[in-house]
């Protein structure tokens, strides 16, 4: 019987095989399960394929995992507050310490029974049942949201959920998004107390980790597994689609052939995405600069048509998009893996 391929391309779901982020796993399941947390937010950026989703649901699950904690998933496209009163209601109705006489919240999340008599109330109104109930039974609660955007609706939640900060109300947040819109949302006026939380930017995978993971799954050597590795570039979505890829693969296909199922993976799952997201100007810079080795600034400058004061603005952009990085003084290479060679041929 052949075995399950242990890699996955499932955004979101922790594959059998994937590497850890021990390092930024430990600095948010630490901060919030301490006794008296420095923070209750968390921001965990990056570009697509990274592992922002893997990160964050691992983090929940640990913490999951800890006495007197409630966990709950938001969905970014719904209204936040309410779909918060409806997940408490789901990850509370079989919680023990709150089913007790005069604490009764209806499933449609507006009408409330207290003591026998029933009011109407928002969703703020129920949310705030649910964190007295918490405060008084010492229960924490841990809301994720992935895939942030700085929409109205976040900005009505985020304003809401300082409030519950302010009450001294034990609730946590964790949020992924992409480099531009963590940086939008804590620029945002209304949501300053974003700009004082803790940041994490997901930088590459360790080769040496993903050496390891190869040579191990695939019985290969250190040699080989190593130019496996330097293929990924320590982007974590190349690393499961290229180890998806060998599983399948490496004893019925060519190399080259692999590479070529490798660039058709990364276009339809994130580089046809990432692309789109990219002005004109921007799109002209990453053609200019190239594949392979660093390019000169001022090569790019001259294929690109700008001046340089122009093309630091555009750098920059693209630096704070994760798609380009400077290995050295005066030289820019794109940091995603086969990036040029799969949009090189994409309408501008």
């Amino acid at each position: 019987m052949k075995k399950d391929n242990p890699f996955n391309l499932t955004f979101g779901k922790v594959p059998k095989k994937y590497i850890s982020r021990y390092e930024n796993m430990e600095d948010i399941v630490s901060t919030f399960t301490a006794d008296n947390p420095v923070a209750q937010t968390y921001l965990i950026e990056g570009v697509r394929g990274s592992g922002k989703t893997v990160l964050m649901t691992g983090a929940a699950v640990e913490i999951g995992k800890e006495q007197n904690w409630v966990v709950i998933d938001l969905n970014a496209s719904n209204d936040l507050l309410h779909d918060m009163a409806l997940r408490l209601y789901d990850a509370c109705a079989n919680i023990p310490k709150l089913k007790e006489s005069g604490f009764n919240i209806s499933l449609g999340g507006v009408g409330i029974g207290v003591g026998g008599s029933k009011i109407e109330r928002d969703d703020v109104s129920i949310i705030v049942e649910y964190l007295d109930h918490f405060k008084k039974k010492d229960i924490r609660l841990l809301i994720t949201i992935d895939e942030v955007l700085p929409n109205a609706n976040l900005r009505r939640f985020a304003s809401q959920f300082q409030i519950f900060l302010r009450k001294d109300y034990q609730v946590f947040l964790i949020m992924t998004g992409l480099y531009e819109n963590i940086f939008d949302i804590q620029n945002d006026p209304s949501l300053t107390f974003l700009l004082r939380s803790p940041k994490i930017n997901l930088e590459p995978l360790s080769i040496r980790q993903i050496i390891n993971e190869y040579r191990n799954v695939f019985g290969i050597d250190t040699e080989d597994a190593k130019q496996l590795a330097y293929i990924t570039d320590g982007y974590a979505f190349a690393f499961q689609a290229l180890g998806l890829l060998m599983w399948e693969y490496r004893d019925s296909l060519e190399m080259e052939e692999i590479l070529q199922k490798l660039d058709d993976l990364l276009d339809d799952f994130v580089y046809k995405k990432i692309w789109s997201g990219l002005t004109p100007k921007e799109k002209e810079i990453v053609r200019a600069i190239g594949g392979g080795d660093p390019t000169k600034t001022s090569l790019v400058c001259e294929k690109a048509g700008c001046t340089a004061s122009t093309f630091t603005k555009y750098k920059d952009r693209l630096e704070v998009k994760g798609i380009l990085e400077n290995p050295a003084y005066g030289y820019v290479r794109l940091k995603l893996p086969r990036f040029y060679q799969v949009v090189k041929d994409y309408q501008m």
